[in-house]
């Protein structure tokens, strides 16, 4: 129970931290490390189904998608 209490917690500094940061690419990593905890805690509610599309879609796909497009584009310290 104290994990799950301490994921939640870390799942939303990351949130808030995703929303804050203003460099584009610190806000996709902290998107990321907000869906693996989703999919970790999925795992806890016994969904071991949903906690796998969680961290193959919304944490590695999702991920690869945008640093993809943040690649292509121009950041803003250049």
């Amino acid at each position: 129970m104290i994990l799950v209490v301490i994921l939640i917690v870390l799942m939303l500094v990351a949130a808030v931290a995703a929303a804050i940061f203003k460099d584009l690419l610190s806000a996709v990593i902290a998107s990321c490390i907000v869906s693996l905890i989703a999919a970790i805690l999925f795992y806890f509610l016994q969904a071991p189904d949903v906690a796998m599309a969680e961290a193959s879609i919304g944490a590695a796909l999702v991920t690869a998608v945008f640093v993809i497009a943040l690649k292509k584009s121009s950041r803003y310290e250049e």
